[in-house]
């Protein structure tokens, strides 16, 4: 059966050959070695690159498998700039939180809409925070931006509360440095990021909430990011 699928990441294999990880819409992330795919001739030279809509085959038994065939289903979602790096991201974060050979078809349609929303010109940051705020909930991080995790009272849109990690938000007798204000938390619950303080919230939250999951791993994507950004004309 071919499947629905996107290339994470490549890297070359032997003297010919691929290793590719692959996140298909109904077996997710899958690691494939791509035989002879580097060859001059090879039908697979040049296809499986990231951001390409592909339906593959692939078998074999143990964590890697042997890629069969790839066609293209469609053009290559052209990303360019900061938005090919955001796509990177979105990359690492597949890579990284999933677990492998387990399936997340919601996530891929999640994934594949925000990739389109990029190419697209929407902006980078709501299409971003929304991609994080989905990841959490969907492997159980997600936090309650409306009850603070202590008393289980309702946030307070004039107070001002902390984020502690794998527990929730918790009200402050006095503001502290990175605390959240309470209407910042009710447009977070709400995905209402359309002011410059909601936005730079819900980054702040989204790197919190993510760390303990990513291990302490650098992100490529993020230094090309950055590096992006500062070399940009508007910067």
């Amino acid at each position: 059966m071919a499947l629905a699928a996107f290339v994470i990441h490549s890297r070359p294999y032997r003297e010919t050959s691929q290793l590719v990880e692959v996140f298909t819409q109904e077996q997710g992330r899958q690691s494939l070695v791509a035989r002879g795919s580097r060859q001059p001739r090879s039908p697979l030279k040049g296809l499986l690159q990231p951001f390409v809509p592909l339906r593959l085959t692939f078998g074999g038994k143990g964590e890697l498998k042997t890629l069969y065939s790839a066609e293209a289903t469609g053009p290559a979602i052209r990303l360019t700039g900061t938005a090919l790096y955001s796509g990177l991201y979105l990359n690492e974060l597949i890579h990284y939180l999933l677990e492998i050979q387990t399936p997340f078809e919601e996530v891929f349609e999640v994934y594949e809409t925000t990739l389109r929303k990029l190419a697209a010109g929407s902006a980078l940051e709501p299409c971003l925070r929304n991609f994080e705020f989905y990841m959490l909930n969907v492997l159980g991080y997600g936090v309650d931006f409306t009850q603070d995790a202590e008393t289980g009272a309702v946030v307070c849109a004039q107070g001002w509360y902390a984020y502690r990690p794998e527990t929730g938000f918790v009200a402050l007798v006095r503001p502290e440095p990175g605390a959240y204000r309470g209407d910042w938390l009710h447009d977070l619950a709400e995905l209402r990021l359309e002011s410059a303080e909601v936005l730079a919230a819900a980054k702040r939250f989204s790197r919190t909430a993510l760390a303990p999951y990513l291990e302490g791993r650098v992100l490529k994507s993020r230094a090309l990011f950055i590096k992006g950004k500062r070399g940009s004309p508007s910067e």
